[in-house]
C-alpha cells in the first residue's frame, strides 16, 4: 500500500497537544497524527466505536463497553443464530443489543484486524495456561 503526502495547518494549541502525545507514546508526530486521523474516520463511520490504548496497542472498543474483539469472540462461542444470537450475546456481555450490532458492523468492515486481536489473546491465554500447568507440575514433585 503506497502512502500519499497531506499538508495540514494546525493551531499552535493542537500542535502542542500532538507534540505531547508524540512524546508520551514515543511515536513521531506523523505516526500519532495518522493513527488519530484513521481512528477519527472510523469513529465517524461507526458511531458507538472508540479506541483504547493498552500494553498490546490500541484497539477498537464500544463506547462505555467492552472491546470489539471481546464481543465478537463471545458471538463465536455461542450456538444461537440471527436475532437470538444478538440477544444472547447482549446478555452474556452485559451490553445492549444495539451495542452488539455496533460491534458486528465494525467487525464486518475490519474483520482481519479483530480476528488478529482474538488470535493474539487466545495465544496469550494458551501460553499462560501452559506456564500455570508447568508450575503446578513442578510443585507436585
Amino acid at each position: 500500500m503506497s502512502s500519499q503526502h497531506l499538508s495540514v495547518r494546525l493551531s499552535p494549541e493542537t500542535l502542542s497537544r500532538l507534540d505531547s502525545e508524540s512524546h508520551r507514546t514515543g511515536q513521531t508526530r506523523s505516526q500519532v497524527a495518522k493513527t488519530l486521523l484513521e481512528e477519527g474516520l472510523r469513529m465517524e463511520h461507526h458511531p458507538g466505536i472508540t479506541f483504547r490504548s493498552g500494553p498490546a496497542g490500541r484497539r477498537a472498543a464500544l463506547f462505555n463497553g467492552p472491546d470489539v474483539w471481546e464481543v465478537i469472540r463471545t458471538i463465536g462461542q455461542l450456538s444461537e443464530i440471527g436475532d437470538a444470537l444478538v440477544q444472547r450475546t447482549a446478555v452474556v456481555a452485559s451490553i445492549q443489543e444495539d451495542a452488539v450490532r455496533v460491534a458486528l458492523r465494525y467487525y464486518a468492515e475490519f474483520e482481519h484486524e479483530i480476528d488478529r486481536w482474538i488470535a493474539q489473546v487466545e495465544e496469550e491465554e494458551a501460553a499462560a495456561e501452559a506456564r500455570y500447568e508447568r508450575e503446578r507440575q513442578l510443585l507436585q514433585r
